[in-house]
């Protein structure tokens, strides 16, 4: 049991990682009235600039940054047809998720004349941290050390989120203007400002669960590659009300499914039953809290 548990864990922490970055980009966006329904793309963009500039600037640390200002581009893009021309928040959400997927397929073939998939050898990974006092706990050490620098920075993220969120000035700016545009206005907060602030910001964290994908073990960048890793986030989101801490519990449960479903395609189960596993999850996630706020409200 001991031998099962630990690659579980092992997997389940690397596997939460990306969906809960692109999450706590939607805690963002949700938490000051716009939400995101761009995560997964700006996570692809944020995979593929990665891997391309990462290559040819031979640096994996410029590759984070720029996966993350890619998806802050994004996110300034989405900003301006929502915020500036108040487009409708789905329509253009959805329509830039399809220009990233097909974008990055197209420049792929542009700039590197392959199809599919490009790997590079000009830049490593993001490796793996061994943390000696962590790794000598009992049983599950080996599953909690031993992982890529951004697993262990997501958790850190989500308490710097929480107290931005509850304990600063920009954080009471943001509620208060997702909670009431007008009110926020007439009380002098530049709210426009704020929500570009936080859209911004939910774009960066997205890249930056891009570059989660695309450098975290391998060097790699695949057509599509996010495979609803955002659309997981945006369910998070959903789930835990756009509170991070909830959150986090959210996203963590969907990468423990996630996890179970690729330790469960070597047992004699239907592939196509496994990778239902994690949507059938979130789709059960989701019914219970339409269920729990709906028994708040007949309460009040």
């Amino acid at each position: 049991m001991r031998l099962e548990l630990i690659p579980l864990v092992f997997a389940t922490l690397r596997l939460t990682t990306p969906i809960l970055l692109a999450a706590l980009g939607g805690v963002f966006s949700y938490q000051v009235g716009l939400l995101n329904i761009a995560l997964e793309g700006m996570m692809l963009l944020g995979a593929f600039a990665a891997v391309v500039l990462g290559h040819y600037l031979a640096s994996t640390a410029l590759g984070v940054l720029a996966a993350m200002a890619a998806g802050a581009l994004a996110a300034l893009l989405f900003a301006f047809f929502v915020i500036r021309l108040r487009a409708n928040l789905i329509v253009a959400g959805l329509a830039l998720n399809l220009l990233a997927a097909g974008a990055t397929a197209y420049a792929l073939q542009v700039i590197f004349g392959v199809r599919g998939s490009f790997s590079t050898q000009r830049i490593a990974s993001l490796g793996r941290l061994e943390l000696p006092l962590v790794q000598d706990i009992p049983l599950l050490g080996p599953a909690l050390s031993g992982h890529g620098p951004l697993v262990y920075l997501v958790w850190g993220l989500v308490i710097l989120t929480q107290v931005i969120l509850y304990r600063t000035v920009f954080g009471l700016r943001l509620r208060s203007a997702g909670e009431h545009l007008e009110a926020a206005l007439a009380a002098g907060i530049r709210a426009r400002r704020v929500q570009y602030t936080a859209l911004l910001l939910s774009g960066a964290l997205s890249g930056l669960a891009g570059a989660q994908l695309s450098l975290g073990d391998l060097t790699l960048f695949n057509e599509n590659m996010t495979s609803g890793r955002g659309f997981m986030g945006l369910a998070a989101v959903f789930f835990g009300s756009g509170r991070p801490l909830p959150v986090a519990l959210a996203a963590l449960i969907f990468g423990l499914f996630d996890a179970l479903q690729i330790r469960l395609q070597g047992l004699g189960v239907p592939p196509q039953m496994i990778q239902m596993l994690p949507y059938v999850v979130i789709v059960l996630a989701l019914t219970a809290d339409a269920l729990r706020r709906g028994s708040r409200g007949a309460a009040y």
